[in-house]
């Protein structure tokens, strides 16, 4: 993981390189926005569309495998912000 982009108080881009269960690489964003008093976070993440997540996608559905992952991601973010706002 290298962060590879960062614009204060904007964005932050982020390397992902994966070994298991195969290997493969994409770059996760987190692009901040304010909204009066709170902050929105959209969490993304891209890559190549190789063979082995074509074969995976026609089996399970990528949103509902790393959808919770995400949920869980930004929850943590959250709380962190929170307790640390406080």
């Amino acid at each position: 993981m290298e962060i590879i982009e960062a614009t204060e108080g904007s964005s932050v881009k982020i390397a992902l390189e994966f070994l298991k269960p195969f290997k493969s690489s994409s770059i996760t964003s987190f692009d901040l926005r304010s909204d009066g008093d709170s902050t929105s976070v959209t969490w993304t993440m891209s890559g190549p569309k190789t063979f082995m997540t074509r074969v995976m996608g026609i089996f399970k559905s990528m949103d509902k495998m790393i959808g919770p992952d995400f949920e869980k991601g930004l929850a943590q973010l959250k709380a962190a912000v929170e307790q640390g706002s406080a």
